[in-house]
C-alpha cells in the first residue's frame, strides 16, 4: 500500500476550509486568540490562484488563503501552506517567501505565513528565507508545525474534540501502516468509534469520518471488513449515521470511481437515494477542488437527475475554474431537453 502526496492534499485542503478556526485554535493558538471570530472569514481562492501562476515553483499542495479581521479592527490576510512530502523539497522556504512577498506587493494586504510540515523526515524543518548582499539583508520567518511531533502527543490527541486532532490522527496513522492494511483497518475503525466516543452530532461524524476514509484508504478484503465492523458499532450504539444507504452510495462510489473514473461506482452504488448521493459527490469535489460552492450552484447541481451526473462528474473532475462546471449543468439540461428546479 502506498500513499502519494495526491491521496493526502485533497483531505487536507477540505479539513483546512471545513475547520479553518479549529485549525488556528490547535496550531496556531496566538493567531487565532488575536482574531475577530464575531466576522466571518473568507476564503481567497482567485488571489491565492493568481500569485501561484505567477510564481512558477511547483506544485501547490494543499495552500489556502483566507481574509479575517482582528481584534483591532485591522483587515488581515492568512497564508496557510501545508506541505505534504515523502521527504524534504529545497524550494519549499524560498516558496512560503515568493507567495508573501507577492501576495503583499500585489494587494498591500499584511500576510501572515503558516506552515504545516506532514512528510517523514523528523530533522527537516524550514523557518525562513533569505539573503544579504552588501549590508542589504531581506526575507521572512515563518512558524512551521511538524506533524511528526504529534507522535509522543497520542493522549493529548485522543482527549481533544478539536477537528484537527482528529485530522492529524488520522495522517499520522495513514503513514505509520503504510505498508500493514491489517493495522490501517484497525486504526480506521478505532478512529471512526472515536467520533461516536466524544459525543460528535450526526454531521459532524459524517464530515469527520469523510477525512478518516480518505486518509486511511483500504484495499478491497479490508474495506469490505471494515464496513461489516462499523455496521455492528453503529448497531451498537443505535447511531446509523455513517452506513445509512445514502452515505454508503456515496462513499463507496467515491471511493471506486476516483480509483476507477467515478462512473462505475456509480452504477454499483445503492439505488436508495442515488440521485442525491450523486450530488454530493460531486459538491465534495468541486469543494475539494475550487473552495466552498455558492448556494445557487450547489442548488442546481442537487437538481441534475441521476441520468446527466455521470457527464458532469467528468466536468467535474477535469475544469479548470468553478465557472466551467456551472455552465455545463446548464448546457446538459438544454441539450437533453430537462427543465431543472432551483
Amino acid at each position: 500500500m502506498n500513499d502519494s502526496a495526491d491521496n493526502l492534499d485533497s483531505p487536507w485542503k477540505d479539513a483546512l476550509q471545513r475547520y479553518f478556526p479549529e485549525f488556528l485554535a490547535f496550531f496556531f493558538p496566538d493567531a487565532y486568540a488575536d482574531i475577530d471570530w464575531r466576522q466571518s472569514h473568507q476564503f481567497l481562492d482567485k488571489e491565492l490562484q493568481q500569485i501561484v501562476r505567477e510564481a512558477e515553483l511547483g506544485r501547490r499542495v494543499a495552500d489556502v488563503l483566507a481574509k479575517v479581521w482582528r481584534k483591532g479592527g485591522e483587515e488581515a490576510w492568512v497564508l496557510v501552506h501545508v506541505e505534504v512530502q515523502g521527504q524534504q523539497q529545497a524550494s519549499f522556504p524560498e516558496r512560503m517567501y515568493v507567495y508573501n512577498y507577492r501576495l503583499y506587493d500585489r494587494y498591500r494586504r499584511p500576510v501572515a505565513s503558516l506552515a504545516v510540515l506532514a512528510d517523514e523526515n523528523s530533522g527537516w524543518r524550514p523557518h525562513e528565507f533569505g539573503y544579504e548582499l552588501w549590508g542589504c539583508r531581506t526575507g521572512l520567518v515563518f512558524p512551521t508545525i511538524k506533524l511528526l511531533d504529534y507522535s509522543a502527543r497520542w493522549t493529548e490527541l485522543d482527549s481533544s474534540h478539536n477537528a484537527f486532532a482528529t485530522v492529524v490522527m488520522a495522517h499520522l496513522k495513514a503513514q505509520e501502516t503504510k505498508h500493514d492494511p491489517v493495522a490501517r483497518q484497525g486504526w480506521k475503525l478505532w478512529l471512526t468509534r472515536r467520533l461516536y466516543r466524544l459525543g460528535y452530532d450526526r454531521q459532524q461524524v459524517i464530515d469527520l469520518f469523510g477525512i478518516i476514509d480518505w486518509v486511511l484508504r483500504l484495499p478491497e478484503p479490508q474495506a469490505l471488513d471494515f464496513w461489516q465492523q462499523l455496521q455492528a458499532v453503529e448497531e451498537e450504539k443505535r447511531m446509523r449515521y455513517i452506513t445509512s444507504v445514502e452515505r454508503i452510495g456515496m462513499e463507496q462510489g467515491l471511493e471506486k470511481g476516483l480509483q476507477q473514473g467515478l462512473q462505475q461506482g456509480l452504477q454499483e452504488g445503492k439505488q436508495a437515494g442515488i440521485q442525491q448521493g450523486q450530488a454530493e459527490m460531486v459538491l465534495r469535489l468541486l469543494n475539494r477542488r475550487f473552495g466552498a460552492v455558492p448556494s445557487l450552484v450547489a442548488q442546481r447541481i442537487r437538481a441534475v437527475p441521476s441520468e446527466l451526473m455521470p457527464d458532469l462528474l467528468d466536468v467535474a473532475l477535469t475544469a479548470s475554474v468553478l465557472e466551467e462546471v456551472a455552465a455545463t449543468v446548464e448546457v446538459l439540461a438544454l441539450d437533453r431537453n430537462v427543465t431543472l428546479e432551483g
